[in-house]
């Protein structure tokens, strides 16, 4: 019986997530971003991601003009 390794998150996420808090920052470190930025898309590359999602993309997309008010 062969055991596969699966996970909960999608490829190159823990990439995305770091790169986003990174731009958050304050003060804004570029060096660290542009490293980070680059640690994403090495990982992109080498497992030949095509395309993001945000978990709620779905209902965003079903109504994209309504906002929380």
């Amino acid at each position: 019986m062969a055991i596969e390794k699966t996970s909960d998150k999608p490829e190159c996420a823990q990439q995305a997530l770091d790169l986003l808090n990174c731009v958050t920052q304050s003060p804004f470190d570029q060096d660290k971003c542009l490293h980070l930025l680059n640690a994403l898309r090495d990982c992109v590359v080498s497992k030949k991601v095509k395309k993001f999602s945000l978990a709620e993309q779905g209902k965003q997309e079903a109504s994209p003009t309504s906002k929380k008010a």
